[in-house]
């Protein structure tokens, strides 16, 4: 008998040992990015706020303004091209974000002084949207 309390006493320490890693299992942290897509899309999407891309943007799951100064980027994801004839990968997005008169003089969208860690997350964020 005393062997069987040890053994429920151990399978219980053990089981409660675990129990937050079972909470946290079932926790959906976001939309995963594309296969190969480096950075944080979660740190993206605070990003995306801290830098107001909304400004302009409207941006799914971003509270922002209802505004028509840059294009819609819900679908960003599953678009070819970005910016009017970059082909859309990680490396270009980046790009793009971080020096958009490097890519169009004239752009419209402002240089927002995006650091490269803080674009790296931010287009992987807008490559989980499609």
């Amino acid at each position: 008998m005393t062997t069987l309390r040890s053994f429920a006493a151990a399978a219980l320490a053990a089981l409660t040992a675990l129990a937050p890693l079972a909470l946290l299992g079932g926790c959906d942290s976001g939309p995963k990015p594309p296969a190969g897509v480096l950075g944080d899309p979660q740190r993206g999407k605070l990003a995306v706020t801290q830098y107001a891309c909304h400004s302009c943007h409207v941006i799914p799951g971003v509270t922002g303004s209802d505004v028509a100064v840059g294009r819609p980027l819900e679908d960003i994801g599953k678009r070819r091209f970005i910016a009017g004839g970059l082909l859309n990968n990680q490396p270009n997005l980046m790009h793009w974000i971080r020096d958009p008169q490097s890519v169009y003089a004239n752009s419209a969208m402002p240089n927002l002084g995006v650091t490269e860690n803080d674009a790296r997350d931010i287009s992987a964020y807008l490559l989980t949207l499609d």
